[in-house]
């Protein structure tokens, strides 16, 4: 997408897209905190949480990733279907981070012509080929290996982030309260390409 290859869109995609993932990593915080039931723990949950911030960390996979900026909505959608397909691993706080390096990882092996071993992400990730090559496993196995993004699903996800990218000032997301991340399936996303039509 075109508009993806403008040098200042990538910066807000970022800034909004780390803030959605922290914003959804505390609120299930919260939730792990209050559940009578316990979650599993997985191959993605850290010991501790890592002191970088979800921001400075999707940064850096931007900086050093040199993937293509489509790779960093097709690795939202990738997180997407994940959260779906697995509701007993939520996105939190002990485990956004590997789930962020991972899906960046996949979605440019899967998009791009040209990209890095999984040796290069994991010195990017901060963590040991031998995880790398594990959660990428278990990141595939949970996905279902349905890697595919259709146009209109990616238009939907990618328009979703541009409106909410327009509407929110930078100060403001901190202060926007938690949600779960947006859905999108192809059917939603041709439905309401129609209903735009019909307008």
């Amino acid at each position: 997408m075109a508009e993806l290859e403008n040098p200042g869109v990538m910066p807000t995609l970022i800034a909004f897209l780390s803030s959605l993932l922290e914003r959804v990593s505390e609120s299930n915080d919260l939730t792990r905190r209050v559940a009578t039931q316990s979650q599993s723990v997985s191959v993605f949950d850290g010991l501790s949480r890592p002191s970088i911030t979800v921001h400075c960390y999707l940064e850096r996979i931007f900086k050093y990733a040199n993937c293509s900026p489509s790779c960093f909505v097709v690795a939202y959608v990738y997180l997407d279907r994940f959260t779906h397909r697995q509701p007993s691993l939520p996105i939190n706080s002990f485990n956004v981070h590997r789930l962020l390096i991972t899906s960046v990882m996949v979605s440019a092996k899967f998009l791009d012509d040209r990209y890095y071993n999984n040796a290069y992400y994991a010195k990017v990730g901060g963590i040991s080929t031998k995880e790398m090559n594990l959660l990428e496993l278990d990141f595939l196995f949970g996905l279902g290996f349905d890697l595919n993004v259709t146009p209109n699903t990616f238009h939907a996800y990618f328009s979703y982030l541009k409106k909410e990218m327009t509407l929110l000032q930078p100060l403001s997301l901190v202060l926007v309260p938690p949600r779960s991340v947006l859905t999108f399936n192809d059917e939603e996303a041709s439905h309401q390409q129609q209903q735009q039509l019909a307008v």
